[in-house]
């Protein structure tokens, strides 16, 4: 046995002395896990080198993959009874479904068909690694069950303990156990029974009654989940599984744990039911050790120490350590000390032994243990204790050290005297009467040890004890005897200890009852109950016997009070017989056991405790069997029962009780979570008399302190988060419907009584609402003044009147005008001013001399469009009469066409305001407005006036977030906006009124600039093109390809705008609404060659014009016929490595791997529709099932092998013409630079050769040689990079440099422009960047401190960041996003509760020169207002200032004696100066001695 012991332990690398011998060959290495996860199991092997049996086995196991698998792995067994589905059984196939926690053979494969409940082992053993039964981690090897412990070693016995800790001692969490009970008139759907936290393990809830129990989960991350239970089984809810069972009277859940999130229990409430619940909570703030700090010293040995954190398990957070002291389990562990840097230092003198004390690193001190035991109780004795010399250092570690240094104080004695109190002695009470009362009797009494306070306490000497019963002899009555009555008295007193209700299940007997008889032998009882005490509600709960552990109290007893009495009736004669049956009796017993007679005998011990402590109570005597010889109490059978004693009592404490306090009961708790508060009647009351009962309630400093609390803390456990409202505001309006708002937080009340605020997340989805309507009543109608009307006359004198309207607030909150009868009961206010307009040049009385003079009324040309720039442009022309939204730093020209009316004498406002020039804004002498690169600034209401003509220009730039608004007393009653010159006083005009909506289609055109990427800027298709890399269209190819670009500017008339907007009911962003926006930019694109030619070039005719430029309508949409014309889209060439390969005719196409498919895409413009045909290498294509046509028109080839390399060719025909456009298909490895140079001058000249018909092949086959050469000499642009730009903001621009050059890559040179000018356009050399505005980050000031005054971390300031323009306008902070962000939070701490490290003077330096001088100061955290210290913990977020430092660091002259420590003066008197390393430091003071 012990060989094969020996042999089971050998290493699997090397051979032993044992193997040698038994001739076994070394282990191998070790199998591959039969697991990838979950627990398996791998092997070793090992040969026998004998050709004998060798002892002991040839394999070995171990665990192996103990990680878990993911949920979606599935059950081990499960997957080996599921490999078994496609084999048949009996003909038939099944789905197999694992069998479980076999008790004959668990490691067998057995598995039941799905339906039938057939069960069959498929397999004599399951595979390796295999589970041996659910709840167990045991495992399967080779078909035998092996041992596993949760250490994942195989034999290993070691298991879990509640807490889920391997080999723990059960202090990670804690027992919550607790019961609750169902209101059946609370009226509430469902009720709340307990939350488990998280990791929570062993739960176990029992529900009886008619409801039922559903679970609701919040996993860390606010995830929610609901689990109903229906039917009894296996349920899986947040990573946990839960077992359930539905039995007819009650309902069992079990969950093993741990849990994977918060689960909530509770339960259907439609009767009064009971749950009982029990789990173990994982205690989450736990003390974590520390590592060691820094070493105190770099040599010469030093000291190193740890500490302990409080951290959170939760949230993997350390938090401060008030969260660890909450849990009494939690006992922070001591710091650990290590010595560190011993080497010793360089250049040491050796004097380490005397260390630098002072006040902070005290003396060497003698140290006592406590006293041993005195040597005797009383009379004067002797005690002893060991006395020793110690030392502490800084940490407070206290060791032992050699006598010497301490005998600068004398020693602690080591001896004391001890009990000089005299010793107790006996004190005999006075006799009781006799007990008959005539003839011989006996007569008692109580004799006490009373100790030198007067107390009965034992200690006398048993041998001196006087007797307690004498003989006592009465001379003959005259009557019948009677039963004394002396001041004794007969009374049962019971006295047994009580036991308390404790957090754990107890048995809790009652009171006993009162016997069952008056006389002879009876029963009492008692109710005894399961308790156990409820520490979150201190209430006391009753449990079925079973959860109770220990054996059960006795709940009845036999009793005896007093012998029945005899018959009535019985004479002299009886009694005497009676009386002689007892005395034969005693003497019979006598004569049986005389040694027991004279060894033992009854005797009184003391007395029992008083049973009240005042008002009158009554005390017992105590009755022992004492062994006379050993005077020692002894089993009371020894004793003859007959002449046991009789009970004696006597009164006691029969002075009046003083003033008590009284209290009542408990009430409910305040609270249900987060610390309430009981709160019961106290009173100080006194009752006069012990046989009274009334009670006077009197002062309470009549009464003893302490006063019984009269609140007490309960249900002390963190609440689940809530919402926190706080009180409504006031309505912002009076009437006619209002808002009332307040602040709604979610936050949670925790078990210390603190307030946690916590991000929304964390509460129930449903907030309370934050505002709601008020103040709904109708708002009684008013005047209203407008505006001054227009003068009565249009020259010389007249008057005025201060318009006035009824109006009326709606329940939206908008001003409605109402008929003025409405405002009839209210004073309508009047008023009247004069005007004058003779004073002006342009507006005296004119005088007619001919009637047929009159010239006719100025008018202006206006129209009514509204012009949308698409992309950048050097300038644009507007007119007025519509709406503009431009691009910053554009260029713009505002016309005020004319008639009858001469160009110069055109005046233009602004917001009402005359137009003043600016530098970047005119107004030229032909009467249009001109400014130089628009900016945010130059948006608003544009207005040019021609005689008594206006008309108005809304101007807007795109990007910016500056609303245009008009003041209320510029609103119409329409409410729509006005434009007009209020104060006619300055200009000598007025205007007149003209509704128009600022923002009317500000949102259609944002709809119009999202789409906008699906129109591609042709000025950036340009730059994109880098040199030869694509091929070139012809003159005629690029001119239709700068038609269909995008436009500059697209333009819309209002009125289909207008009607475009009636059309959307339901919005811009249904569905609807998408299709109408795509649709209209669809027509404003295609119509851009008409619109951008009189935007961008206006004719010469358009001031004279009354119609202005021609637009595209979509209603009635006409355009001129147009030639075929192939949109080319810009693409690198190259290889995208998808399964379906998307390429535009005109690019080569070059397959470096296999793909699906590859589609030609070839997208033709021409009116009329154009035909589109396809052509390969010249040929008509032949289509098949793998190469065939799109309903589009495009050309699509399914799996492209080598046979469908080739050029491709793509017509557009119609009736005005054709044109074509190819791409070369070559499926190849490697992109060949010089191949791909062939292929472009190929496809570039045979598109060209096209033109020209009457061309032969044979003189095209020469012009592409020559072509080929052309293009091998790479005539092309070269571009550098961009410069960086001119400004960061608010507009710059970028240059480059641009040369043309030829020759390959690498060997090319520059040459004349004019030779790259004849092939390509010149691309720019300059560009605008960094259009958008100027911003900036800014802040408002910061709000109020929050938090508590403890840390940085928990007190914190916020504050409002934004991004702004230079204008001071709030803009997006996508704006800001390139600039460095101000900080909107900081910790912070208020003046009145900081804390800080208050820092003491030095103390004198322990050395006046050398390495060993040493000088400390004390260093306590203090309040800084108040200057009182508290615990240093609460100042640990600052650095603590240094409480010690090295001082005196000179060297000490090797010729001069003297003193270089101040401890010289102990080292005389110790006698140490014979010692080198105390003479060297102490030279002067160890001369004198």
């Amino acid at each position: 046995m012990c060989l094969i012991l020996s042999h089971a332990l050998l290493s699997r690398t090397a051979r032993s002395e044992e193997d040698r011998d038994t001739l076994w060959d070394a282990w191998g290495s070790w199998s591959e896990c039969s697991r990838t996860c979950g627990g398996g199991a791998s092997y070793s092997l090992r040969r026998c080198l004998s050709s004998k049996t060798c002892e002991g086995q040839n394999i070995k196991y171990r665990t192996c993959s103990n990680v878990d698998c993911p949920p979606e792995a599935g059950d081990f067994r499960a997957q080996q009874c599921s490999a078994h589905a496609d084999v048949r059984y009996q003909g038939q196939y099944h789905e197999w479904l694992p069998v479980y926690n076999d008790p004959d053979n668990p490691c067998t494969l057995k598995c039941k068909a799905k339906g039938s409940g057939l069960v069959v082992e498929l397999a004599p053993k399951v595979l390796d690694g295999t589970r041996c039964y659910t709840e167990s981690l045991d495992m399967c090897i080779s078909g035998v069950c092996q041992i596993v412990g949760c250490d994942h070693e195989l034999g290993s016995t070691t298991k879990e303990d509640n807490c889920g800790v391997c080999s723990g001692d059960g202090s990670s969490c804690r027992l919550v156990r607790g019961h609750y009970k169902s209101q059946h008139a609370s009226g509430k759907a469902e009720d709340t029974v307990v939350a488990i936290p998280y990791k929570s393990r062993h739960v176990r809830l029992v529900l009886k009654g008619p409801d039922h129990l559903y679970v609701e989960s919040k996993t860390l991350q606010g995830v929610k989940g609901e689990l109903v239970f229906d039917t009894s089984g296996q349920y899986h809810l947040d990573n946990t599984t839960l077992d359930y069972q539905n039995l007819p009277d009650k309902e069992i859940l079990r969950i093993v744990g741990p849990l994977g999130a918060d689960f909530t229990v509770k339960f259907t409430n439609g009767a009064d039911s009971v749950i009982q619940y029990i789990y173990y909570q994982p205690i989450i703030h736990r003390w974590r050790e520390t590592d060691f700090f820094p070493c105190s010293v770099t040599c010469g040995g030093g000291y190193q120490l740890t500490s302990a954190e409080c951290f959170d398990l939760r949230s993997g957070r350390v938090v401060v350590d008030q969260y660890c002291h909450y849990y009494p389990e939690n006992v922070k562990p001591k710091p650990k000390l290590q010595e560190c840097n011993m080497d010793p230092c360089l250049a040491s003198d050796g004097y380490k032994q005397i260390m630098p004390y002072d006040l902070y690193h005290p003396l060497p001190r003698w140290e006592s243990s406590p006293w041993t035991a005195c040597s005797t109780s009383c009379g004067g004795g002797i005690q002893s204790r060991s006395v020793s010399c110690v030392e502490e250092d800084m940490q407070g570690t206290i060791t032992p050290t050699d006598e010497w240094k301490c005998l600068y104080s004398p020693k602690t004695p080591i001896l004391q005297p001890c009990n000089a109190f005299d010793c107790p002695t006996w004190l005999a009470q006075e006799w009781s009467p006799c007990t008959v009362t005539c003839g011989q009797g006996l007569r008692y009494r109580v004799v006490l040890c009373i100790d030198h306070r007067g107390l009965h306490a034992g200690g006398c000497n048993p041998t001196t004890k006087p007797h307690i019963k004498e003989e006592c002899l009465l001379g003959l009555p005259h009557t019948l005897p009677v039963e004394a009555k002396p001041v004794w008295h007969k009374q049962a007193i019971e006295l047994e200890e009580e036991i308390t209700v404790t957090e754990e299940p107890t048995f809790i007997p009652g009171r006993w009852e009162a016997c069952s008889r008056t006389c002879g032998a009876g029963t009492q009882r008692r109710a005894v109950k399961c308790q156990v005490l409820l520490s979150f509600s201190q209430s006391v709960a009753d449990l079925p016997d079973d959860e109770c552990e220990g054996l059960k109290p006795a709940s009845s007893q036999p009793c005896y009070r007093n012998p029945c009495s005899g018959v009535s009736g019985q004479g002299k004669e009886s009694k005497k017989e009676g009386v002689e049956e007892v005395e034969e009796e005693e003497e019979e017993e006598e004569g049986q056991t005389p040694e027991r007679e004279e060894l033992h005998d009854w005797e009184y011990e003391g007395f029992t405790e008083c049973s009240e402590s005042c008002g009158g109570g009554v005390q017992e005597a105590v009755v022992i069997c004492l062994n006379k010889q050993t005077r020692e109490a002894a089993d009371q059978r020894l004793c003859v029962s007959s002449r046991r004693p009789p009970q004696l009592l006597q009164d006691c404490k029969t002075q009046s009780c003083p003033p008590r306090w009284e209290t009542g009961e408990w009430s409910s708790c305040s609270a249900t979570c987060g610390v309430g508060l009981m709160t019961r009647t106290v009173a100080c009351t006194h009752r006069p008399s012990r046989d009274s009962n009334r009670t006077e309630v009197l002062r309470d400093e009549d009464c003893q302190n302490p006063k019984p609390s009269p609140v007490q803390a309960c249900n002390r456990f963190d609440c689940p988060p809530m919402w926190d409202t706080f009180d409504w505001g006031q309505c912002s309006q009076s009437c006619g419907g209002g808002v009332q708002r307040r602040r709604v937080l979610c936050k949670q009340r925790l078990a210390d009584g603190s307030i946690l605020e916590l991000p929304d997340t964390f509460c129930p989805s449903k907030s309370p609402a934050s505002q709601h309507s008020c103040a709904k009543q109708e708002c009684p109608p008013h005047w209203v003044t407008t505006d001054w009307s227009q003068c009565s006359v249009t020259c010389g004198n007249g008057i005025q009147t201060l318009r006035a309207v009824c109006r009326k607030i709606g329940e939206d909150g908008q001003y409605w005008t109402i008929d003025s009868k409405n405002c009839s009961l209210i004073a309508r206010p009047s008023r009247i001013r004069p005007c004058s307009l003779s004073n002006k040049t342009l507006f005296t009385c004119p005088v007619y001399f001919n009637t047929d003079s009159i010239k006719p009324e100025p008018t202006i040309l206006t129209q009514k469009k509204v012009y949308i720039q698409w992309r950048k442009g050097k300038k644009i022309q507007l007119v007025v009469g519509g709406y503009g939204y431009l691009l910053p730093w554009t260029t713009v020209v505002l016309r005020c066409p004319t008639r009858h009316f001469r160009k110069g004498n055109i005046r233009w406002w602004k917001e009402g305001k005359p137009l003043i020039s600016l530098p970047h804004l005119s107004i030229t002498t032909l009467g249009y407005v001109k400014i130089h690169q628009v900016r945010a600034s130059d948006a608003g209401i544009y207005t040019c006036a021609a005689g008594q003509a206006r008309e108005h220009f809304v101007l807007k730039i795109i990007g910016s977030k500056h609303k245009l608004s008009v003041p209320e007393s510029r609103l119409l009653a329409d409410g729509q906006q006005r434009v007009g010159q209020p104060d006619v006083a300055t200009t000598g005009e007025k205007f007149q009124e003209l509704p128009i909506s600022v923002n009317k289609y500000d949102n259609i055109v944002e709809h119009l600039l999202e789409l906008k990427g699906s129109v591609q800027d042709e000025k950036d298709i340009t730059d994109k093109r880098q040199s030869s890399e694509k091929p070139r269209l012809t003159m005629e190819d690029e001119r239709a390809s700068v038609e269909i670009s995008s436009p500059v500017v697209l333009i819309a008339d209002t009125h289909w705008l207008d009607e475009i907007m009636h059309n959307l009911s339901e919005g811009l962003g249904g569905p609807r609404g998408e299709q109408l926006i795509a649709q209209l930019l669809s027509d404003l694109t295609m119509a851009q060659g008409e619109s951008n030619d009189s935007t961008l070039h206006p004719p010469e005719s358009a001031e004279s014009s009354t119609q202005g430029p021609r637009l595209y309508k979509p209603k009635a949409h006409t355009t001129r016929p147009r030639n075929p014309v192939i949109i080319q889209r810009p693409r690198k060439v190259g290889v995208v490595p998808l399964s379906e390969m998307i390429i535009h005719v005109g690019v080569p196409a070059l397959l470096q791997r296999p793909v699906a498919s590859l589609e030609m895409r070839c997208e033709a413009l021409a009116n009329p529709e154009p035909s589109l045909t396809w052509t390969k290498n010249g040929k008509e294509l032949l289509y098949n099932s793998r190469v065939g046509l799109l309903p589009t028109g495009s050309l699509r080839i399914q799996s492209p092998i080598k046979v469908d390399e080739g050029l491709y060719t793509c017509t557009a025909r119609n009736r005005l013409g054709s044109t074509s456009l190819s791409t070369w298909l070559e499926i190849t490895g490697k992109v060949n630079e010089q191949n791909y140079i062939i292929c472009v001058a190929l496809l570039w000249f045979r598109h060209r050769m096209k033109k020209y018909p009457m061309l032969s092949h044979k003189l095209i086959n020469s012009i592409i040689i020559i072509v080929l050469l052309f293009f091998y000499s790479w005539i092309r642009w070269r571009v550098d990079p961009w410069s960086p730009c001119s400004a960061t903001c608010g507009g710059g621009s970028q240059t480059r440099t641009v040369r043309c050059v030829r020759g390959p890559e690498g060997r090319s040179r520059e040459v004349e422009s004019q030779l790259c000018l004849d092939t390509s356009r010149r691309p720019s050399d300059s560009r605008l960047c960094n259009l958008l505005p100027c911003a900036r980050w800014a802040t408002t000031f910061w709000g109020p401190c929050h938090g508590e005054c403890i840390g940085p971390s928990l007190a914190t300031q916020h504050r409002h960041v934004y991004c702004q323009n230079t204008n001071g306008t709030k803009v997006s902070h996508r704006m800001c996003s390139g600039l460095h962000r101000p900080s909107s939070l900081k910790n912070c701490s208020t003046e009145g509760c900081a804390l800080h490290w208050r820092v003491g003077p030095w103390t004198q330096c322990t050395a006046t020169c050398g390495r060993h001088g040493f000088q400390s100061r004390q260093v306590t955290c203090a309040h800084r207002r108040t200057g009182k210290a508290t615990r240093e913990h609460h100042c640990m977020w600052k650095p603590r200032s240094p409480s010690w430092q090295r001082c005196n660091v000179l060297s000490c002259g090797r010729g001069e004696c003297r003193d270089s420590t101040r401890y010289c003066e102990k080292v005389q008197q110790l006698e140490l100066c014979p010692l080198p390393q105390f003479k060297s430091r102490c030279c002067h003071s160890c001369q004198k001695t």
